[in-house]
């Protein structure tokens, strides 16, 4: 553990990963502060009002605790692939009465401006970012503020540039990890570098501290990372069956499914790089969706959600990191503490 974290009370080497979409939750956050470990609100695809409710739910029961938002990164599709991919699923809108072949393509920044704004008027322990690495003077303001400031990164040049951007760590991202790929580069696929590798080559360009992360779900391998170079390990997939996660009934079950096997890359649901199991929509998709974030991820929202309520689980983003195997139903706090049992 290093000098930034152990000053926020933070006192266990495992932390509790931000996960959009509803998985994380205030419960968890709390959990995870409760154990002496630090947990992040995922601020992606919510308002900056529900965001700030969030915070402040939050803030009522812990005292340090972070909140993760999607820097902008411009990865524009092309209007003409976007309007082939929207007619090709089309076929599974109809399932559900949902107009895809002539939804808006949309193009937006998840009110990024107004995000950092709520953060700058009320200022939270750490904030981390992910897909974009904000500009110097926001950095620079938010630190100002008080705020610990940590990038995703997934290569030692990534970590160079946002070490130059002025923040205070690096959450190591591995392409084992669960959900989106952190990359700067979303139209290229992140190479399959172990997390230990990957955390050498950071740690050779970078003095910034390191949080590692991507398919972490077991004492050992937690313990692995440490030794490697990280100052803590932060985990995800393995915490989305805890008590405290919001993951969708579809989505918990599909998790203690022997029959999904490998986890798997695909484009098919947001146009972004995201680990996945294995569904009918990635085998049917994954080759033939274009790539362009957030355009798809607007496409598919309404497929997705009206998949969740039907219970489909063929037609969910089941994001999962390589280690999904390993996620159990149980308090969040004793996941946490068993998962630092070997640091």
């Amino acid at each position: 553990m290093n000098t930034v974290l152990t000053a926020l009370g933070v006192s266990l080497p495992v932390i509790a990963a931000p996960m959009a979409g509803g998985s994380s939750t205030a419960a968890l956050v709390d959990a995870a502060a409760s154990e002496g470990s630090l947990g992040f609100l995922a601020g992606g695809y919510k308002t900056p009002e529900d965001l700030a409710e969030q915070i402040a739910s939050v803030r009522a029961e812990s005292a340090f605790f972070g909140v993760n938002l999607f820097a902008p990164n411009p990865f524009p599709v092309d209007p003409a692939a976007f309007r082939r991919y929207a007619r090709l699923i089309q076929s599974q809108g109809d399932r559900y009465g949902i107009d895809l072949a002539s939804a808006a393509h949309l193009e937006d920044d998840d009110r990024w401006a107004d995000k950092i704004d709520l953060l700058l008027a009320d200022p939270v322990p750490v904030a981390s970012f992910t897909f974009g690495i904000p500009p110097e003077a926001t950095v620079a303001a938010l630190r100002r503020a008080g705020t610990i400031v940590v990038q995703t990164v997934t290569s030692p040049g990534e970590a160079k540039v946002a070490q130059a951007a002025g923040v205070d760590m690096l959450a190591v991202q591995a392409s084992a990890a669960g959900g989106h790929s952190g990359t700067l580069n979303p139209a290229v696929i992140p190479p399959g570098i172990p997390l230990t590798d990957l955390l050498a080559q950071v740690r050779a360009a970078t003095t910034l501290p390191l949080i590692a992360a991507g398919g972490l779900a077991t004492p050992s391998a937690v313990a692995a990372a440490l030794r490697a170079g990280a100052d803590a390990a932060m985990v995800g997939t393995v915490l989305l069956r805890s008590d405290e996660s919001g993951a969708s009934g579809p989505h918990r079950a599909a998790l203690t499914e022997p029959t999904r096997g490998q986890t798997v890359v695909t484009r098919a649901f947001t146009g972004r790089p995201a680990r996945a199991l294995r569904n009918d929509f990635t085998d049917c998709y994954t080759p033939l969706a274009p790539g362009g974030y957030p355009a798809l991820h607007h496409l598919t929202s309404p497929l997705r959600r009206a998949a969740v309520a039907a219970g489909d689980p063929e037609t969910i983003n089941l994001w999962a990191g390589t280690g999904y195997q390993h996620a159990t139903a149980e308090p969040a706090a004793q996941i946490l503490t068993r998962l630092s049992e070997q640091a």
